[in-house]
């Protein structure tokens, strides 16, 4: 038996509304009001793995790997495992750097186009 582990080059959250349904906890959405230098929450399932010493973008998921182009660029400030009723999550905290209003290409790879 494997450890399963995932590498995320970027952070996917749900829209807002998925929490405002119910569907969601709030740290796995996106904020309904995305702000630079706001700090945030975020929860994953599963055991992620973050770069952590860079810009990552912040993108809408609607699952099954359907993203968006990058919402925001952040910075992960701290990312933890846990279990809860049996299932490994992970959760922490990111910084909103600069939010994206355009179609404009803004990471080339993992690195962020000034």
């Amino acid at each position: 038996m494997g450890i399963a582990v995932e590498y995320n080059p970027d952070l996917a959250l749900r829209n807002y509304r998925e929490h405002e349904i119910g569907n969601r906890k709030k740290d796995e959405c996106l904020p309904r009001d995305l702000k630079a230098e706001e700090i945030c929450g975020f929860l994953k399932k599963g055991q992620r793995n973050y770069w952590l010493y860079g810009e990552i973008p912040l993108l809408e998921t609607k699952g099954n790997q359907i993203l968006s182009r990058p919402k925001a660029s952040i910075l992960i400030l701290e990312a933890t495992h846990f279990i809860s009723q049996g299932e490994v999550y992970t959760k922490g905290k990111y910084k909103v750097i600069k939010v994206f209003n355009d179609d404009k290409i803004y990471f080339e790879g993992f690195e962020r186009v000034k």
